[in-house]
């Protein structure tokens, strides 16, 4: 996954690294510009001191004395340090800057200039380079004599710094900085800002009543895992709340029967009179009233459970359930027959003994039902180590296109009226039942005619 505040900081740091990298090479620019001026200054400056003394000293065969006395003046005048050697190198004369700079440094690097008649001047500059910049002995080349005798500029001296750059230059690269910036880092949060905007939107859709409404996953990023996340959300508040819907009309619809016979078994209780025939009129309709009561509470019961399953809402602790012990009771109570697994004398699951009773209670009487006298409950351990329980019949059986809707709540077969008993949610609480175990129901064809209602347990382990 790439992290999205993973790909603004490696934005960023790619942005300010070209940065750096740019305003270096506009800065070395800018020096070596700077640099190469103040050299061809100097330069063109010694050149022509050169050349000045050249034709101002005296002629190589004059005295020493006098060509001392004529390099001490001149470099008097010039300011400048300054030595003459002959033509076998041997100092003549040097002036007196040049004599304390040697003082002071020994390793001061000097050029050298030949003159026309062999003899050679020494030049150092006047201008004192910063620690670490001065020209490293030997550094400076020798000059050569150009056209007409004068000496040629020397040329492949060392490095000098000229001036600082000025705001000027500055201001110019903190602009590069913040427009590089801005451009590298605006396509990534405006990308970033259009999708949350879209997912904002999105929200507010849903919440203002659009349930079927969803909004774009697409990417790897946080944004696109959370839009995921809104996604599978809203798909189950929508399943939730349909699921609710269709409860509340089926549990309506269902209970308009029971209260209908029970308002016109008190109408007819009214109006019976006091003789034998209605006294037993009244007890008929007696049984009739408990009949119905009994059928509301189930039925209330029965939608409270659902309602709670299906919102997940129901907790109950896990705990070591024999399937075996529950069969026996709950078979025995329906008179149906019960084969139970071969040499085990338990069969134990994870869950609650209420809600499992309640799961094969209601398998055995749907069985019971719809599927005529021949019941048969069958215990069994799955190869898993799991445990299979399974509820077979003799009934006419269930259309194999109908194998999954029976499961749903308040559906009927074609033919199953009302008075057959039961409102449709018998099977839909078991299904919500194991999936609540974390087990699974399905109908299947029984061989010779009927079907068989198979619910398995994973392992308890």
């Amino acid at each position: 996954m790439k992290s999205l505040y993973l790909r603004i900081y490696l934005t960023l740091v790619v942005l300010l690294l070209a940065f750096a990298f740019g305003s270096t090479w506009l800065f070395q620019r800018h020096l070596e510009s700077e640099r190469g001026g103040f050299e061809s200054i100097a330069n063109e400056r010694m050149a022509a001191m050169a050349e000045l003394l050249s034709m101002a000293l005296p002629a190589a065969d004059t005295a020493r004395e006098r060509q001392a006395a004529a390099l001490e003046e001149w470099g008097l005048r010039l300011r400048m340090p300054v030595a003459l050697n002959d033509r076998g190198g041997e100092r003549i004369a040097a002036s007196e800057q040049f004599e304390r700079r040697l003082e002071e440094d020994s390793s001061t690097p000097t050029i050298r200039l030949p003159l026309k008649d062999g003899r050679s001047l020494e030049l150092m500059r006047n201008l004192r380079l910063p620690p670490g910049l001065q020209h490293k002995p030997g550094s400076g080349r020798q000059a050569g004599m150009g056209a007409g005798g004068r000496p040629e500029p020397p040329s492949g001296l060392s490095p000098v710094f000229g001036p600082r750059p000025n705001g000027q230059v500055l201001l110019a690269l903190l602009l590069l900085l913040f427009v590089g910036v801005a451009i590298g880092a605006y396509p990534v949060i405006r990308r970033l800002t259009r999708r949350l905007e879209g997912l904002r939107a999105g929200v507010e859709k849903f919440g203002a009543g659009n349930l079927a409404h969803r909004v774009d996953a697409e990417g790897h990023d946080e944004v696109a895992v959370l839009a995921a996340s809104f996604n599978r959300t809203a798909e189950q508040i929508e399943a939730l709340l349909r699921s609710q819907k269709s409860l509340l009309a089926n549990a309506s619809h269902e209970l308009r029967s029971p209260l209908a016979r029970l308002k016109m078994a008190f109408s007819m209780l009214n109006e019976s009179g006091d003789g034998p025939a209605s006294l037993a009129q009244r007890e008929r309709l007696s049984r009739e009233i408990h009949t119905n009561i009994a059928e509301l509470d189930a039925l209330v019961e029965e939608v409270l459970l659902a309602s709670r399953l299906d919102s997940s809402t129901v907790a109950f602790e896990r705990e070591s359930v024999d399937l075996l012990g529950l069969a026996v009771e709950e078979s025995a109570r329906v008179a149906a027959d019960f084969e139970p697994p071969e040499g085990l004398s338990s069969l134990t699951v994870q869950g609650e003994d209420r809600l499992l009773r309640r799961a094969m209670r209601n398998l055995l009487e749907n069985a019971r039902r719809y599927g005529g006298s021949q019941v048969l409950l069958q215990l069994s351990q799955a190869l898993d180590g799991g445990a299979e329980l399974r509820v077979c019949d003799r009934g006419p059986g269930v259309p194999e296109a109908m194998r999954e809707r029976i499961f749903e709540a308040f559906f009927r077969l074609p033919g199953h009226a009302e008075q057959a008993g039961g409102v449709g949610l018998g099977l839909n609480l078991v299904k919500q039942i194991a999936q609540a175990h974390g087990a699974s129901v399905r109908c299947e064809p029984r061989e010779g005619g009927g079907s068989c209602f198979v619910l398995s347990f994973p392992s308890a382990s």
